[in-house]
């Protein structure tokens, strides 16, 4: 498809607009889209840059937080990667860089994956003890929450339950 302002050069930029209902769609060339005033954003925009998950992060973060934002070097003690390296490449070098920088990757990995917790999949066979105490674990951690909002009624329901899979475990081991 050709440009649709300069029609020489083939068209890479496509613009979809809708605006009360209506959709109105503009495909440009490179320097077409540079100077268009349709395209509204405040960042630069480089268009010849490949498309990769560490360009889509460091846009996203552009566009929240205004200008990228400079963090102080802090370095790996056992590979010496840096923070600045880690965005760069979009991949951390060894284990301990995630204990290295992890005040930094814990709100990125949270929003990315929903969880900072990385549980796995279980075995059906083998993973039935395991699986048990996960969910043990689960409740638990709800019986507090329904204790701090004082839902006795769902806290009641939940410690039974609790009490029901811990004999299961019981039994599973043989106790």
């Amino acid at each position: 498809m050709l440009c649709q302002r300069c029609n020489q050069k083939e068209a890479n930029v496509h613009i979809t607009k809708i605006i009360n209902g209506v959709k109105t769609e503009l495909h440009l060339c490179d320097e077409c889209a540079k100077q268009s005033e349709d395209i509204n954003v405040n960042f630069p925009i480089n268009f010849g840059m490949p498309m990769s998950f560490q360009n889509i992060l460091d846009g996203f973060v552009e566009m929240l937080g205004g200008a990228p934002k400079t963090y102080e070097e802090e370095v790996c003690p056992v590979c010496k990667m840096t923070f600045n390296d880690f965005r760069n490449k979009g991949r951390l070098g060894c284990g301990r860089c995630y204990s290295a920088f992890s005040q930094k990757i814990t709100p990125i990995i949270k929003r990315v994956h929903g969880n900072i917790e990385h549980t796995g999949k279980v075995p059906a066979r083998t993973g039935g003890e395991l699986k048990l105490r996960r969910d043990i674990q689960r409740l638990k951690e709800e019986l507090k929450i329904a204790i701090n909002k004082e839902e006795y009624e769902k806290a009641a329901k939940l410690r039974d339950e609790i009490r029901y899979l811990e004999s299961k475990l019981g039994t599973e081991r043989g106790e």
